[in-house]
């Protein structure tokens, strides 16, 4: 499929996963502080790149660690604080991170694939439409998270076993943004 056929333009919404689309994920563990927070290679640069042709880019992430008590929310919040930092000395912007704090299957779960998330997102910024957004994500719930809610999906190539394909794979957040230079 060419990006160029969904006619994305500077009105749509992206939306981003963290672990493993942002910064580098921790197979079977949790990033807790700052110091374990590492970029993936030209992500800061790719984020700048995407501020350009998206009016809102929203990362969306589930975080049951705080549900565990690996960690506390504060702790996520410095973590984004400091990504959104860094993205913004590239000349990037992140306009609002959501995390999802409680375990798997809580009363309230507002992990992915459930929508509470992008709802959220809809509440605070009211002119997001969801047919003209686009998840990027790595797992099978990223993915899902954007198909049940109505965008476009991406999936970033990881080790994460690929259960459900995504309307677009690639092997990373720059490469989805050459994609967007060169056929838009």
């Amino acid at each position: 499929m060419s990006i160029k056929d969904w006619q994305i333009d500077a009105t749509w919404t992206l939306f981003l996963d963290r672990d493993g689309v942002i910064n580098e994920r921790i197979f079977g563990g949790y990033i807790t502080k700052v110091d374990e927070f590492k970029f993936l290679p030209g992500v800061e640069s790719a984020i700048a790149g995407l501020t350009k042709k998206f009016n809102r880019l929203i990362v969306v992430t589930n975080q049951q660690g705080i549900g565990k008590g690996l960690m506390t929310e504060r702790n996520v919040l410095e973590i984004h604080s400091y990504m959104c930092d860094r993205v913004h000395l590239e000349g990037g912007k992140i306009d609002k991170c959501y995390f999802a704090p409680n375990l798997k299957g809580a009363e309230d779960d507002l992990r992915k694939p459930n929508p509470e998330m992008a709802n959220m997102a809809k509440m605070e910024f009211s002119e997001i439409e969801f047919k003209r957004s686009i998840m990027i994500g790595d797992t099978d719930s990223d993915i899902l998270f954007g198909k049940n809610i109505g965008m476009l999906t991406v999936r970033i190539k990881t080790e994460e076993p690929i259960g459900l394909e995504a309307d677009l794979t690639v092997d990373s957040l720059n490469q989805f943004l050459k994609r967007i230079n060169n056929e838009t």
